[in-house]
């Protein structure tokens, strides 16, 4: 019988942001084939003062003039004078990026998206369904229908390494397990890699100041080095180096629920905020909701000066209360860079079928002379309470968020034996 390697895939849409937000601009187009330098501008209005105001994604032109992404807007134009700002969309963005998540899906993919422009998914389980990994892959560049580089490796870290290797429409593979060939392979790639990691991005500027170029030389500095001058982010872009990288947490399918209105004259102030009430009240009353809470929403906005401004909101109980939610949401007006178009509001993820909650613990002792049946019943409450405690917090900061510590050696001299963490499990 053939085993099969677990490979990830990489999905890369090159200056995803820049593109959605150039739309089908001719001026922006031309002068893109011109080689003029581009970059996604701050939003209008986010900051009065250009410090702290950071560019988004850059053109070839503008990397080839030293901006980079995340720049501060006084430095850029400083380097680049005649940089071009084009505005940013980020409701468009996360629409169209929504869409080729739900596109990817569709085929049978568990994504995990990290960026807009950047996600990954395991190919193994979808060889039965398009019989091979080369019919997976070409299934997803087909649905996607835009320009995309694709890389295939062991790992999380290896298909994004292939990924910005590759320079051509076939994807770049890289076999074995992930100690042997794809540490061999990523010796070669530049530090500049782990910029796509959260965790490690804060670490491409101190490592070039240091002389570390590529990952190879990362890896010959060695954990314990790397760990006591970095820490955390330190000990994992070792691992990184070295071809290890943590599982996919894929993200959830949920079912989005969303209503936009045009607000007319009521493009601010109070309002506004009458106009946000409206589109509470039409989301609770859609009858795809079936009488669930709501545990976060998504408020965006069109803005009368171009682009968009979106913001998610969690709120701290999973809710049906329409004058609950709009309190949540209405401070959050307060955020808009500039007066709105459109004001739109989607559910993100829902809560279970109940629109009341009572407190985690109670607060009055209990009394003796209560009924054995009653003091039977408030172990079963609490262990519910704390269940959607869980939940709560999963759905604020991830999957990994809610852990719980399990005794595995207590007699170990190794203090990290003795104990470790495990998910907490669902009931």
């Amino acid at each position: 019988m053939r085993t099969y390697v677990r490979m990830i895939v990489c999905v890369h849409m090159p200056r995803f942001e820049l593109v959605v937000a150039a739309g089908d601009s001719s001026e922006v187009v031309r002068q893109t084939l011109a080689g003029r330098a581009l970059a996604v501008a701050p939003l209008v209005g986010a900051d009065r003062s250009r410090v702290g105001q950071r560019v988004g994604e850059v053109s070839g032109a503008a990397e080839a003039r030293g901006v980079a992404r995340g720049m501060v807007l006084g430095e850029a134009l400083a380097r680049c004078p005649d940089l071009v700002l084009v505005p940013g969309d980020h409701v468009r963005v996360a629409e169209v990026w929504e869409a080729a998540m739900c596109a990817l899906e569709s085929i049978g993919a568990a994504v995990e998206p990290a960026r807009p422009g950047l996600a990954y998914f395991e190919v193994g389980g979808l060889r039965g369904v398009h019989g091979s990994q080369e019919g997976a892959i070409a299934a997803a560049r087909r649905v996607l229908g835009r320009p995309v580089r694709m890389g295939v490796g062991p790992t999380r870290f290896c298909a994004l390494a292939a990924a910005m290797a590759v320079r051509s429409s076939r994807p770049l593979v890289i076999e074995g397990p992930p100690t042997l060939e794809a540490r061999r392979w990523l010796a070669g790639r530049p530090v500049d890699l782990l910029g796509f990691r959260e965790d490690t991005g804060s670490l491409i500027e101190p490592l070039t100041r240091l002389g570390v170029r590529t990952l190879g030389e990362l890896a010959r500095l060695g954990r314990p080095a790397l760990s006591d001058r970095f820490g955390a982010p330190g000990a994992l872009a070792h691992e990184l180096a070295c071809g290890e990288d943590s599982p996919l947490r894929t993200r959830r399918v949920e079912e989005r629920l969303e209503e936009s209105m045009a607000v007319g004259d009521a493009s601010s102030g109070e309002s506004l905020k009458r106009v946000l009430s409206v589109l509470v009240s039409r989301l609770l009353a859609r009858s795809e909701r079936r009488g669930r809470t709501l545990r976060a929403a998504v408020l965006s906005a069109r803005l009368l000066t171009g682009g968009g401004w979106r913001e998610r909101v969690v709120f701290r109980q999973a809710i049906a209360d329409p004058e609950r939610i709009w309190l949540a949401l209405s401070v959050r007006l307060l955020a808009l860079p500039a007066p709105a178009a459109t004001l739109g509001l989607a559910v993100e993820r829902f809560g279970p079928p109940c629109s009341e909650q009572d407190t985690l613990f109670e607060d009055a002792p209990r009394r003796p002379d209560a009924s054995p049946a009653r003091s039977n019943r408030r172990p079963a409450a609490r262990a519910a309470r704390l269940r959607e405690v869980v939940a709560q917090v999963r759905a604020v900061a991830g999957p990994d968020a809610a852990l719980r510590a399990v005794c595995v050696d207590p007699d170990s001299r190794v203090p990290e034996r003795r104990v470790v963490l495990a998910p907490v499990p669902e009931r």
